[in-house]
């Protein structure tokens, strides 16, 4: 499977494959891959030294943003979108770096994983997706249950004060009454909200 593979001309890296929600909206389960990857299944999440060799044999320098946005959470391998993020930075300093997260990495390696990014990453870009706690669970469905949703809340929260660009984001397969609901929610958090084509 890719490990980086481009979207719109753009750079993206697919470092693992582990998510702990099965959202209705997600498209993993109906096409092998996005963009210029043929697949972005791995068939075992790849080690430090496989997506160290990926980043050494692709040109990031005509890139502005590289984006951690695979079939799979982030925050699921964050000691290597840890060591990844500050490869980059080292190599290219003048990139700029977005995580696209469910906002669950708390409860994923059971302690705040937000600040162990801080300085390496410009953009948190965090799925909202519902308006409530019971819409949440019926359109996110993760094994946290009735925990998850306070957990992203509190995760975006603690990303506002740590990172310069955060972003919530809810996928317009809610009615336009749930987006309002967002909005105001986002609005109250200080938070821009954007609102996702389910493609």
């Amino acid at each position: 499977a890719d490990i980086i593979y481009t979207l719109g001309g753009k750079p993206y890296l697919n470092i693992t494959n582990q998510c702990p929600c099965a959202c209705v909206f997600c498209i993993r389960g109906e096409q092998s891959g996005v963009g210029s990857a043929q697949s972005l299944w791995h068939t075992a999440d790849p080690a430090w030294t496989e997506i160290q060799q990926a980043l050494a044999a692709y040109d990031f320098s005509q890139a502005k943003e590289v984006t951690y946005c695979g079939y799979g959470e982030p925050f699921c391998a964050l000691e290597n979108l840890k060591r990844s993020a500050a490869w980059l930075k080292q190599n290219y300093p003048g990139i700029l770096l977005r995580v696209n997260t469910n906002g669950l990495g708390d409860l994923i390696n059971d302690k705040p994983g937000a600040a162990i990014l801080k300085g390496l990453i410009d953009t948190m870009s965090i799925s909202l997706n519902a308006p409530n706690a019971a819409r949440y669970d019926e359109l996110v469905r993760s094994r946290y249950g009735e925990a998850a949703y306070t957990a992203m809340l509190r995760f975006a929260r603690d990303c506002k004060a740590l990172f310069p660009k955060v972003i919530l984001t809810v996928v317009d397969v809610l009615t336009p009454e749930e987006i309002a609901q967002c909005q105001a929610l986002a609005d109250d958090m200080g938070i821009p909200l954007r609102v996702r084509k389910r493609t």
